[in-house]
């Protein structure tokens, strides 16, 4: 670092936090260490009596870190995402609108393997609401190595939000006693807050015994009504009576899992019929928990992603979701 006169200091970045004292009102940083001192500064650094200051001197290949911040939000953004000015050497990325995240984990471990930078995010495949803080990105010293930065640059856009797209749904309560009119539906009200959340119209609604064939017909006519995805609750374990599973394969459905590693939910069924209109088999945890694995799958579906058995694989690394 060095001295400098203040007059002279524009462009020159400050090595601490200057405070200014108002007799009677505050006291606090007016400036703050890595201020890049600007021209519209001065006038108010020699009220507070500051005559000289100590800088940081930036050498050819180094910048400073909210540059250095700026030019990692540039380049990782995609769609629905924005950030603003850096604050103490920080850039935040937020989201442009609901959707769902996606994060570039093989991009984003590169760039945090390359020295002094540090970004951190959300877990990829969060259902996020506009506003919502998804990452920050900035560098660890005041000044860093432009090639650094170079490096991470090179790696492109590696955080987006997707959209959430409201499908019409068909929902059909499997379980001889709510068919039967021996208890109400209390599984069918869960389900429909749920889709509400994420503007789902609901455009068929029905009760099925617990008969694989009057499931099936159920669904067949579903996908008559125009439903974009369709829900069957109930009715998903091994006990001889529960035919939902099998009602799902024999609609014709290609199965793409039936159970995953993810606690409460793991009796969970998703296939696709047509080619990409999701079905889903919805354990009773649904009901009952506040979070089940149909919680994670759902917005997925929604944005638009069509899901393998991997991804379910995966889910198992902070499955257990239970409280």
């Amino acid at each position: 670092m060095k001295v400098v006169a203040t007059a002279d200091a524009v462009g020159l970045v400050l090595c601490h936090d200057l405070t200014r004292i108002v007799p009677g009102e505050s006291k606090g940083p007016a400036f703050r260490k890595g201020h890049v001192v600007k021209a519209e500064d001065i006038p108010l650094l020699l009220s507070m009596g500051r005559e000289h200051l100590y800088v940081w001197e930036v050498e050819p290949g180094t910048i400073h870190e909210e540059e250095a911040g700026l030019r990692l939000a540039k380049a990782a953004v995609g769609g629905g995402v924005v950030f603003g000015a850096p604050v103490e050497g920080k850039v935040s990325l937020k989201a442009e609108y609901p959707g769902l995240l996606r994060i570039d984990v093989a991009k984003l471990e590169a760039i945090n393997g390359i020295g002094e930078i540090t970004v951190a995010t959300r877990r990829d495949r969060t259902p996020v609401d506009a506003g919502m803080l998804l990452a920050g990105c900035k560098v660890t010293p005041l000044v860093i190595a432009e090639e650094q930065i170079v490096q991470a640059e090179a790696q492109g856009a590696w955080v987006q939000v997707k959209p959430f797209r409201p499908l019409k749904t068909g929902l059909i309560v499997t379980g001889s006693e709510v068919f039967k009119g021996r208890i109400p539906d209390k599984f069918g009200p869960v389900v429909e807050a749920k889709l509400a959340h994420f503007g789902c119209p609901l455009v068929y609604k029905a009760y099925s015994d617990d008969q694989a064939s009057m499931t099936v017909e159920k669904i067949a006519e579903a996908r008559a009504a125009g439903a974009e995805l369709i829900l069957c609750t109930g009715g998903m374990s091994v006990d001889p009576d529960d035919a939902t599973p099998g009602a799902i394969r024999q609609s014709g459905a290609r199965i793409v899992t039936y159970g995953a590693p993810v606690l409460p939910g793991s009796m969970f069924m998703l296939g696709y019929l047509d080619g990409d209109l999701p079905i889903m088999g919805l354990p009773g945890a649904v009901m009952f928990e506040a979070q089940t694995l149909f919680d994670m799958v759902l917005p997925i579906v929604l944005a638009g992603e069509v899901m393998t058995k991997q991804d379910f694989v995966r889910m198992g690394h902070g499955g257990l979701i239970h409280k």
